[in-house]
């Protein structure tokens, strides 16, 4: 579905001093695939790249060197462009930079309808979207009155009524409370789990990386740890070095480890925590 090739970007400013044109290189060479219908997390630090990454897939911003290719489309083509955003949708971090309309079905219509979509089709898909993502009951609400978690889940409504085959979230919940993280998370896991779309989600939140089938960790703008997540997650210390947390099971289990505990390197999850910890108390009590 995704695929960048020994990919280069740059962003072009001026030397403060000479007044002469700089170049500040982003990303560095980066290879990737990322398959039809898979769930991936990009990981990275503030300032590492991932986001900068993540505007390739949609051909918001083009290479500086290499290339990036959406289900073979070539980004720095134009003529390709309609054809790469409609197949590659793309939801930002703050729900009021993406929202347009008064009222939440004008927002999930407005991207048909500006493409010429037939009225009774764009009934079709903006009942079905808002259906997908939970928000029917507030289809005549104002997106102002929304919560948080709510906008982001009309924002994603509104990229569904492209009809995309993937999602490209760039810290979607980055600004919201723990109930909308809740909110948003589950509605990805279902465009995923249910209806098979590619999903890359940005994020700085180990609990939603772990739900991947894939992560990805950019450090200066290079791929630093590519795997599922009981692979990239055990490394604990080499994560701290990339300026990231682990899920906070997995560290109290690499604590308890360095404290003689005999616990498995690859928990993720409460479910698994508790477990092994019942296990590990039935073998001491005998």
């Amino acid at each position: 579905m995704l695929e960048t090739k020994d990919l280069y970007f740059r962003y072009r400013g001026d030397d403060p001093e000479t007044g002469d044109a700089a170049y500040d290189e982003i990303l560095h060479g980066i290879n990737l695939n990322i398959e039809k219908g898979s769930f991936t997390a990009v990981l990275g630090h503030n300032g590492s790249g991932k986001s900068t990454l993540a505007k390739h897939f949609n051909a918001i911003l083009l290479p500086s060197g290499g290339k990036v290719y959406v289900k073979g489309m070539d980004t720095s083509d134009e003529n390709n462009l309609f054809g790469i955003r409609s197949t590659a949708g793309m939801v930002f971090q703050n729900p009021d930079n993406q929202i347009v309309a008064a009222i939440v079905e004008d927002e999930a219509a407005f991207a048909p309808e500006n493409l010429g979509v037939p009225p009774a089709e764009i009934r079709k898909r903006v009942d079905e979207c808002l259906e997908i993502v939970g928000m029917t009951e507030f289809a005549h609400s104002e997106p102002s009155k929304l919560s948080g978690g709510q906008k982001q889940r009309v924002a994603i409504a509104s990229v569904l009524t492209m009809e995309p085959e993937c999602i490209i979230l760039d810290e979607p919940t980055a600004m919201l409370d723990p109930k909308g993280r809740g909110e948003v998370i589950q509605t990805i896991r279902k465009l995923n789990r249910e209806r098979g779309m590619t999903v890359v989600l940005i994020t700085h939140y180990m609990d939603e990386a772990v739900l991947a089938d894939r992560v990805i960790v950019i450090d200066d703008g290079s791929i630093a740890l590519d795997d599922v997540p009981k692979r990239v997650f055990p490394h604990v210390e080499r994560l701290r070095e990339l300026g990231l947390d682990t899920p906070q099971v997995t560290e109290l289990s690499y604590m308890l480890r360095a404290d003689g505990f005999p616990l498995p390197d690859d928990i993720l999850t409460v479910d698994e925590a508790a477990e092994e910890l019942l296990k590990l108390f039935g073998k001491m009590k005998k």
